[in-house]
This record gives structure tokens, C-alpha cells and sequence, in this order.
């Protein structure tokens, strides 16, 4: 049992003004409140041993108990490993455990201390520390430290000379082999890039990873990806993460070092996933589909590209870690665990793997705290512990509530570690004129059922026709069954205005959201139905960006207004039009084309396009396309 302790008053959740001894304080309340499973792992050492400790959720990790007077700890646990503290709740649950169950015991080796010699690592934690010094040492392990407890020889060479003692007395720290793990990690990181620089040179290896040849600043964000293993491409809109990705993906599978990648991206971006891979890449895919049973089933025999979407991400998180064991893991937009207390964040992040891509173009969107989300699940010891970040570059109120930033320079000093980002402008010698994008979105359930209901009417015309040519009516009523197919792609809302969901409409304000965060863009929107518009005009007022308005009802005079608002004023950033603005307008200020549906035509379609993509246009121009799953408009 649990020996009861009064819990010391701490601020409230909304002050971040804590100190180092309010967060320890934190974790020993959590210790007395959360319930844990304690088993020693060596028995005969009833004090100062490794203690095993399982919480209720099922998750396991290992606390190392050195030296009670000093508090002296460790334990597996990510808290522990960035917090800085020296603690962590599982540690103070052992440590509570041992007090309740053996407090004569636990007095006197607090006394007394530990009779081990201990090996574990410095506080800096670049190097090896002998805990025990001095004369007392045998020989056999005194000659590999000096005087300060500083190792004689290389830290591999010193373990492996201790570790063929058989010692009793000696004891290496759970810590050491991780960090050993991590400098022969390091060391084959740098001699693998120059062994494949020097291959591609000679000509062993082919200059591109992929069917087609990159761009020098796509070349040099696959081996960033590639070569630092956890890594965030943070490129704007438009520069080719995807591509970028695969390349470093194909590479490290040349390499032999990756044989299996979890690609997890948004549902509406897993068939464009399935494009690239196919454009790109010769390494074979599967796009993770169905129920439970199915997921687990595709897990169990993945081809090289396994891709799925944050949602089965959120259920399956464990269960990827067991059956499909991925050596990469790439996170496409990002930005969906920029909140770091959400489902979809923890998930996420209990994903293991050897190396992990962060592709996002929006590294911040709202608030600097998104950047620490994201950056942890690559390193979590980058920025440690998010009070430490709070800390480090927010200036607090007078109700400790953030203020303003501070110490930036220092914050983007850290991320150079590991963040590569390039805008357009930093490489435009480079950028192709023109870049397309399908983004494919599923239906809601009532669009699905008005789709359904038209497709049959479609597909009696259809089998009608087969026998006999159909009547004018007939012939009518087949054109209108096939608009209005056309119509629900986009939204219900076309045919009944009750009905205002529309997951295109959803996928397109996180790409607003993604694009508009560069202040030089602008957007021109079509769509083939007014009433689409509409819903993009509702979006962009709650947003509160600004916009131009263009469509056949506009006044002639009214829609010239418009055009000049938008080519003239830095804070009108989308120009959303029907077809009527799909020909004769030069839009060349904008550098993005969104089209919420496809025409018939595709004449029609690149008349859009042209409007933004012609000539003394300075910059690349973006297209990104908005298509239904399953649909008419997917065939």
C-alpha cells in the first residue's frame, strides 16, 4: 500500500510559471494517485536495483535506483529522458513503493548509500561516469578511469572490457546501451553518406533515386531526410515534399537499412500518396483499407510503401509497432499533431521506428507550441519538457499566461538539427513552371445516398440504352442525372441548401490554412456550381480572409471592381470564381489554383489554369484539385 503524503499546493494548470520543484511535486502526486505494478528485477539487491513498473494503460518501462540521498535515478520513460528533472512519476512510485513496503531498510540505505560500483553516463551526457572512485576500486576496472571518474579509452572499448568481468559489485546503467546505440548510429549515418557520394560519383550507384530526375533542392532535402534518420522538411507549398520523401525512402531501401515505410496522411491525400509512389518509385504500396480485422491482416504482410491515415493511426498505433514494425515512418501534413495533448498526437507519437519524416509546410500555423509538438515526436529531447519550452520562449503574464515570444534565435538554432525549409523564392532557378496535385476526399453519408440515388437512375438509362436508342426525354434525363451525380462531388448543398457538410470544403481550409500561412500567396478558386462557391465564400468569411467575388450574376462593371480588389490589395487572398473567370482574365499575381471540381472538358480545365499559369508569370504556380473518392468525377 501506498504510504499517504500530504500533496504541496501547486499553481493552478493555467499558470505556467512553475519551478523545477513544482514539476517534481507534479510527478509524485501523479506517483500517489496512478496505480502501477512494481517488480524487482534483481531480487537479491532489495534497494538499489532495476525495478520493472507497469501502469494501468498497459505500458511498461524500467526505474533504476543508484543513490537515494542524492537522488540519483533513471528510468525509461520519455518524461524522464527530456524533463531534466532527475524523476519522473515512475521513478517516485518506486521509490514510494519501497519507503511503504521495507522503511527500515529504505532508511538505512539511504544512510549508508549503495555498495555497487556503478557505471552510468555524465551529466552532460557525452560520455561515461564512474560512480565509486578511488582506492577501493580492483585494478581491473581502476586503470579504465582517471582520478575524475573519466574513461581512459573509447566508452565501446571500456563497456566491453567491463562487461567480460563477472563482478557482483559492478553494475552498468540501463542508460549506456541506448547511447551506445546512438553513437554507432551516428557514425553509420556519416559513413553511409559518403559512401553513397562517393558511389553515385563513380557511377555504381544512379544519380536519382527516382523514375525521374529531382531538382538539386529536392536532391538535397532526400539526403537531409535520408542522412539525419529523424528529420522535419518543413518546404512550402508546392516544392515537392511528397517527391521528396520517396526519394529518401527508395534510397535508404538501396541502402538496406529500411525495408519496411508507414506513410500516415490525411484520408484525402492516401491516393495521391499511391500516385507519386507509383510515378516515382518501382517499390511496391498498399493503401490500408477496412475494418480492424483487415488493418491487422495488412500489417501482418506489408509491401515495401504501407500507407494508412491518421484516424487508424489513432486505434492501431501499438498494433503497428507489433505486427508491421515499420524502419520509417513519414507524417504528411503534419500540422495534424500540432496539439500535443490530442488523441491523434499521443497516438501518433507511440509510433517506433529508426527513422521519421515530418513533412509539413505550416510548421506553425497559430502559436509556437505547435513547432514543440511536432519536433517531438522527432526528438523529444530537442526542446524538453514543454514547461521548459514555455519557459524558454514565451514571455508570461502577470497570471502566467503567454504574453509575447522571446530567445527565437535560439529556438531555430536548435531546429537546424533537424528542419530543413526552403520558400519558392529561395529556389525559383530551379522550380518547374507548373506543379498538379489531386486531393481526393470522401463523401458524407447523406451525400453518398443522394449519389447513389442518381447513379441508378443513371445506370437504368444506361441499360436502356443498350437495347434501344433512347427518347429526347430519355436522352434529357440522363444529362441531368449526370450533372446532378456531378453536383454531389462537391456538396449536397447544390441540390438542398439544408445540408451545408462538405468534406471538400474541409480539405480545403486546412490547404488555405497551409498556403495562406506565406503572406506573398494568393488563390484563384473555381468551381463549375455557384452554390459551391458559396460554401468556399461562408469558409473564407468565418476565417476572416479576404476575397474577391466573381460569377455570371456579377454586374460587368461590379466584376472589374473585383478583379482590380484582388490584384490590388495584399489582403484580398482568394479569388473565387465559376467558369465565367475561366477565360480572358490574367491573374498572374496569384501563384495557386484550386479547382473544387473537374470539367467535363479538360480543355476547360487548362483554360482555368491559364488564367494563373501564363506568360510574365514570376512565379511556380501550384494546381491542386479537389476530387471525390469513388465518384464520376474520380473515373
Amino acid at each position: 500500500m501506498k504510504k499517504n503524503r500530504k500533496n504541496p499546493h501547486l499553481p493552478s494548470s493555467r499558470d505556467w510559471r512553475t519551478t523545477d520543484e513544482d514539476e517534481r511535486n507534479r510527478r509524485r502526486i501523479r506517483a500517489q494517485e496512478e496505480k502501477f505494478t512494481i517488480r524487482n528485477l534483481r531480487p537479491d539487491r532489495p534497494v538499489f536495483s532495476n525495478f520493472q513498473i507497469a501502469s494501468g494503460s498497459g505500458m511498461g518501462y524500467t526505474v533504476e535506483i543508484r543513490d537515494l540521498a542524492g537522488r540519483n535515478f533513471s528510468c525509461t520513460c520519455t518524461d524522464f529522458l527530456k524533463n531534466g528533472l532527475g524523476t519522473c512519476k515512475h521513478v517516485e512510485s518506486v521509490l514510494l513503493h519501497l519507503e511503504t513496503a521495507h522503511p527500515r531498510l529504505y532508511r538505512t540505505a539511504t544512510k549508508q548509500g549503495s555498495n555497487l560500483i556503478e557505471i552510468a553516463l555524465n551529466d552532460k551526457g557525452d560520455g561515461l561516469r564512474l560512480e565509486k572512485k578511488g582506492a577501493l576500486l580492483p585494478a581491473s576496472i581502476k586503470n579504465l578511469f582517471d582520478r575524475n571518474g573519466t574513461t581512459t579509452a573509447e566508452p565501446e572499448e571500456v563497456i566491453a572490457r567491463l562487461r567480460s568481468l563477472t563482478r557482483k559489485d559492478l553494475r552498468i546503467s540501463q542508460e549506456i546501451d541506448p547511447w551506445l546505440s546512438r553513437r554507432a548510429l551516428a557514425a553509420e549515418r556519416k559513413r553511409l553518406r559518403h559512401e553513397y557520394e562517393q558511389k553515385v560519383h563513380s557511377g555504381e550507384y544512379p544519380p536519382h533515386e527516382t523514375k525521374f530526375p529531382l531538382y538539386p533542392y529536392q536532391r538535397q532535402g532526400m539526403l537531409h531526410l535520408a542522412f539525419t534518420e529523424r528529420a522535419l522538411l518543413a518546404d512550402e507549398m508546392g516544392l515537392g515534399k511528397t517527391i521528396q520523401a520517396i526519394a529518401a525512402c527508395t534510397l535508404l531501401h538501396r541502402l538496406g537499412t529500411a525495408k519496411r515505410t508507414l506513410i500516415v496522411t490525411p484520408a484525402s491525400l492516401k491516393t495521391e500518396w499511391e500516385e507519386q509512389i507509383g510515378r516515382f518509385s518501382t517499390l511496391p504500396l498498399r493503401i490500408v483499407y477496412g475494418s480492424r480485422r483487415q488493418r491487422l491482416a495488412a500489417y501482418a504482410d506489408p509491401p515495401f510503401f504501407t500507407i494508412v491515415n491518421y484516424e487508424q493511426v489513432r486505434t492501431d498505433a501499438l498494433d503497428i509497432n507489433r505486427i508491421l514494425r515499420p524502419d520509417i515512418v513519414t507524417l504528411d501534413e503534419a500540422q495534424r499533431i500540432k496539439n500535443w495533448n490530442t488523441g491523434t498526437a499521443q497516438a501518433v507519437k507511440r509510433l517506433k521506428s529508426r527513422y521519421a519524416f515530418v513533412l509539413t509546410g505550416t510548421p506553425v500555423e497559430n502559436r509556437i507550441d505547435e513547432l514543440y509538438s511536432i519536433v517531438e515526436f522527432l526528438d523529444p529531447t530537442i526542446f524538453g519538457p514543454l514547461f521548459r519550452f514555455n519557459r524558454d520562449y514565451y514571455v508570461l503574464d502577470e497570471k502566467g499566461r503567454p504574453a509575447e515570444y522571446k530567445n527565437l534565435d535560439r529556438m531555430h538554432e536548435k531546429l537546424t538539427t533537424v528542419m530543413l525549409r526552403r520558400r519558392k523564392a529561395d529556389v525559383e532557378t530551379e522550380l518547374p513552371a507548373r506543379s498538379d496535385h489531386n486531393r481526393f476526399v470522401a463523401m458524407t453519408p447523406s451525400q453518398a445516398g443522394a449519389y447513389e440515388e442518381h447513379s441508378a437512375a443513371v445506370a437504368r438509362l444506361v441499360a436502356m440504352a443498350k437495347r434501344r436508342p433512347l427518347t429526347p426525354q430519355e436522352q434529357d434525363k440522363l444529362m441531368r442525372e449526370l450533372a446532378m451525380m456531378r453536383m454531389l462531388c462537391d456538396a449536397v448543398y447544390i441540390l438542398d441548401q439544408s445540408d451545408t457538410k462538405s468534406l471538400k470544403i474541409d480539405e480545403l481550409e486546412m490547404i488555405l490554412d497551409q498556403a495562406l500561412a506565406n503572406p506573398e500567396v494568393k488563390i484563384v478558386l473555381f468551381s463549375e456550381w455557384v452554390r459551391m462557391l458559396e460554401l468556399v465564400k461562408m469558409l473564407c468569411e468565418r476565417k476572416k480572409i479576404g476575397y474577391a467575388w466573381h460569377t455570371g450574376t456579377v454586374p460587368q462593371r461590379r466584376r472589374r471592381a473585383e478583379i482590380n480588389l484582388f490584384k490590388s490589395d495584399t489582403s484580398c487572398r482568394v479569388f473565387i470564381s465559376s467558369d465565367s473567370g475561366g477565360v480572358g482574365l490574367n491573374l498572374q499575381n496569384a501563384s495557386m489554383v484550386i479547382n473544387c471540381d473537374l470539367p467535363w472538358n479538360p480543355a476547360r480545365l487548362e483554360q482555368r489554369i491559364a488564367r494563373v499559369w501564363r506568360k510574365h508569370q514570376k512565379n511556380g504556380v501550384t494546381v491542386i484539385n479537389l476530387v471525390t473518392e469513388n465518384s464520376i468525377e474520380h473515373r
